[in-house]
């Protein structure tokens, strides 16, 4: 009931006017007493609702109205405030943190509670780390009472948009969206067992881009794909990194983008259709990676079993008969852009979108969504927002910090000068900075952390602001895949039964080469093309271009990390190919390293690929 409520009250939210402060102060208040009712304080505990989860779920609905029924008066007192404010402003710090650490594990409460230190003792730090100290009575009422801290941007994000996607995309679980997805994808991809490969890397983008979710992606693949990919040979580890890649592909793929594609609208003060569209290009080159990878699969299986590849079929029905019965599904693919280029608000698209999906959910008896199965989706939608709402209000305790400090600013600076100025080197640094930031928290947390901290670095060297927060965006993503929090590959090793951290390395094996690409965004002038965005002098001929350099060095980049391309590599082939890829994909690391030795790092590359794919010719057509 309470998940029903918090749904409910978000999509009235949608539909007309909240003020901005209560419709945060209430979505992080459900989310609060929905974390402390549903997710248990020890795993001994699971499924028992105890007493002081009722008294926590209590605490965190008094806070609420406390500072809703405060109104004007105590946004006015914020600089000067009372001892009840205060007290208050911990008592929400604290539910906050614990509600974190229930849903999304104690990581990034620990972060938060070094963050809040620093704000409290920095002044005792050594410069450049230094500041001038703040006690209780400036930082927690910044942090808990203004729209700079746990209600800033966000929480605001969490609770206009990304709750909204994730009620839409348990609608269209609940409509059977994804079992369809999936068998179209089968069928599409010849309905063999041979095929699997290809039907995780298609039905993944088309079940992925709706959802956003990384883990249901995975899940949903999983459990149907992993016997194909074992009949296939397969092993565990193997199939887990793809599935998990797979999973991955669904957190950078329009039109959700993990609901990152809403913050860095946020941050950079555009339009979500325009985050969309710098999506487009590199969603296809990652997905084109991703085949590449399973494509050279699927050859050194077949050389491994001397030349034998299995056809088994399996049961799926024909195209057209699944298009004349379910087709209507691929509505949801395509309907929220639609709403939007006739000119309605993301908001509204997405509301309009979800009752287009319940209407012609009735399409099919089995799958209409009848007020039962409509009150359990929704109820679904919101305890998936649960996490990411917790998540958000943490982090706005973090940006609170950062920004009362000034810390995002020195750290810029420190990046820059440890970089010697250089833009190659700062992004090397800001990728590093990302993904270490990513192994402690999910994907939006690290977003908006390293969002305010390490993306002023690159713009401060001239790269555009929608490259570098798209590249911060990017490396974010690979928390997906990172322990400690790597929920794709855990839960893929859960279907699979292969150990965890085998399964997580392999997935960083199929995503690799697809991650260096975002370092063609800052550090080559003419790698935002592969954003749709054109700079001064630039025509469609470079963006084509750029593209194709891409997919060629993303190629390479995969026979290097499958040794295979015509047939297994030798060690020094590896690295050539490896080599050639860096060449056209990430030319500017050559010519920081060598820039009178490789006068034409693109063209070099290119016709080193083109050479050692020739190369392998006779040896390949002696083994046939």
């Amino acid at each position: 009931m309470l998940a029903l409520a918090m749904s409910l009250f978000h999509l009235w939210a949608a539909w007309d006017i909240v003020p901005t402060t209560t419709l945060r102060f209430v979505h992080v208040g459900f989310a609060l007493v929905l974390g402390f009712v549903l997710f248990p304080m020890l795993r001994r505990f699971r499924n028992r609702l105890m007493p002081w989860d009722i008294a926590l779920a209590a605490a965190g609905a008094y806070v609420i109205w406390y500072l809703i029924s405060g109104g004007d008066d105590l946004q006015d007192r914020a600089i000067f405030p009372e001892p009840m404010d205060i007290a208050v402003g911990w008592m929400l710090i604290a539910l906050v943190l614990e509600a974190t650490r229930r849903t999304t594990g104690p990581v990034m409460p620990v972060v938060a509670i070094l963050f809040l230190l620093y704000g409290f003792y920095g002044n005792h730090l050594p410069p450049p780390w230094q500041h001038q100290g703040y006690d209780s009575i400036r930082m927690i009422p910044h942090i808990s009472i203004g729209l700079d801290g746990i209600f800033g941007t966000a929480v605001d994000v969490s609770a206009t948009l990304i709750i909204l996607f994730t009620i839409y995309g348990a609608i269209l679980q609940a409509s059977g969206a994804g079992k369809f997805f999936v068998d179209f994808s089968f069928a599409a991809t010849g309905g063999k067992a041979a095929s699997a490969g290809r039907t995780v890397v298609l039905s993944s983008f088309l079940l992925g881009g709706p959802s956003g979710s990384g883990v249901a992606t995975t899940v949903t693949l999983g459990t149907v794909a992993w016997p194909m990919m074992k009949r296939v040979g397969y092993r565990p580890d193997d199939a887990g990194g793809l599935l998990a890649a797979g999973g991955l592909g669904a957190i950078i793929s329009p039109p959700v983008l993990g609901a990152a594609a809403f913050l860095i609208a946020e941050y950079l003060k555009i339009g979500y259709l325009d985050v969309l569209k710098m999506a487009i290009i590199p969603t296809i080159l990652y997905y084109a990676s991703l085949l590449f990878m399973v494509e050279l699969d699927q050859a050194r299986i077949r050389a491994e079993r001397g030349g034998i590849d299995p056809g088994e079929g399996i049961e799926v029905e024909p195209i057209p008969v699944l298009l004349r019965k379910y087709g209507f599904h691929f509505s949801s693919l395509v309907a929220i852009v639609v709403f939007m280029v006739m000119g309605y608000s993301a908001t509204l698209a997405v509301l309009y979108a979800m009752g287009v999906a319940v209407l012609l959910s009735f399409l099919r008896p089995e799958q209409a969504l009848w007020p039962k199965r409509l009150i359990e989706a929704l109820a679904s939608g919101a305890i998936q927002a649960v996490g990411i709402a917790a998540t958000c209000a943490s982090a706005g305790i973090i940006v609170g910090v950062i920004t009362l400090t000034g810390l995002g600013l020195k750290f810029s600076d420190i990046a820059i000068q440890a970089a010697g100025g250089s833009v190659v080197v700062t992004a090397l640094y800001t990728a590093l900075i990302v993904w270490v930031v990513g192994l402690a928290v999910p994907v939006t947390a690290s977003y908006i952390i390293c969002a305010v901290v390490a993306a002023p670095a690159l713009t401060k060297l001239g790269v555009p602001d929608y490259a570098a927060h798209m590249f911060v965006f990017y490396y974010a993503v690979l928390s997906e895949v990172s322990p400690p929090t790597a929920l794709s590959p855990f839960a893929a090793a859960a279907i699979t039964g292969a150990g965890p951290y085998r399964t997580t390395l392999q997935a960083w094996k199929y995503t690799l080469p697809a991650f260096l690409l975002p370092f063609v965004f800052v550090t080559d002038p003419e790698g935002v093309g592969l954003l749709l965005n054109l700079r001064e002098g630039m025509t469609w001929v470079d963006i084509v271009w750029q593209f194709v350099l891409a997919a060629g060095g993303l190629a390479a980049l995969s026979c290097a990390a499958q040794g295979y391309a015509r047939r297994l590599l030798a060690g020094w082939e590896r690295v050539a190919f490896a080599l050639a890829g860096l060449l056209m994909v990430f030319p500017a690391l050559i010519e920081h390293v060598a820039a009178d030795l490789v006068p034409y790092p693109h063209l070099i590359g290119l016709a080193l690929a083109v050479l050692l794919l020739l190369l392998q010719r006779p040896r390949a057509a002696q083994g046939a």
